[in-house]
């Protein structure tokens, strides 16, 4: 098999499928990775960096949907989920996590080849170098891992002050709206709670900043939202 030929990770737990895949893909030019299990999925699409992922929803440790935001987190790699989920919600749900395609299983081999390809053309068009490692002075975050480091020294954050500082890191160096920021990180419902982000942005301050009272990095913008600062 080519070495440049498109890798392909499979994460998908039901042995049938993944035989059929492995019978089926390479035939067409493709590499296989496979993954049992969302978290051997995970850590296969940071050490391998795969060309495309091929995604099962119902896999035995995390849903198939928190692998989406996990990846979407750091990676814009094709994902294509396959599923036996097959009711119009479960897609729209799955392409609005970010998915980029969804097939219903069962399916023939001919339409998921053309649906790859599909998906191989849009990432290649779209590609840029993507490292999945954020670093700032002191400050550190492991976007694939989900770890943060201040000075060496790893900073526990709770999942929605997490969930804020990513969001802050996907738009370093731009002001976000409290509406955007409210939005992206608690759900529509919540883009007037401007309290919530003063908490959680005090909270990330006194974990993340040397003196919270004069962040360097995470600057309130009076009157419109915040802003990380990536400049000296």
């Amino acid at each position: 098999m080519n070495a440049l030929a498109p890798l392909i990770l499979i994460v998908e737990d039901e042995p049938q499928i993944r035989r059929f895949l492995r019978a089926s893909l390479p035939s067409y030019g493709y590499r296989l990775l496979e993954a049992t299990t969302a978290q051997q999925g995970l850590l296969q699409a940071v050490s391998q960096r795969p060309d495309l992922i091929l995604l099962d929803l119902g896999l035995p440790d995390l849903d198939g949907l928190q692998v989406i935001h996990q990846l979407r987190e750091w990676t814009a790699l094709p994902i294509i989920v396959l599923s036996a989920r097959g009711q119009e919600q479960d897609k729209i749900t799955a392409l609005e996590a970010g998915a980029d395609d969804y097939l219903t299983k069962p399916f023939g081999v001919g339409e998921l080849v053309a649906r790859v390809r599909v998906a191989l053309r849009h990432g290649a068009a779209h590609s840029q170098p993507e490292e999945p490692l954020f670093t700032l002075d002191t400050l550190r975050v492991d976007l694939a891992k989900r770890q943060v480091f201040v000075a060496e020294v790893e900073c526990h954050l709770t999942p929605l002050e997490y969930k804020l500082l990513i969001t802050l890191i996907r738009h370093a160096g731009k002001v976000l709206t409290h509406r955007h920021l409210l939005k992206e990180v608690w759900g529509a419902a919540y883009v007037d709670e401007n309290h919530y982000l003063r908490v959680y942005m005090g909270q990330l301050r006194h974990k993340l900043e040397a003196d919270p009272t004069r962040p360097r990095y995470l600057i309130t913008e009076p009157g419109v939202g915040y802003r990380l600062r990536v400049e000296s």
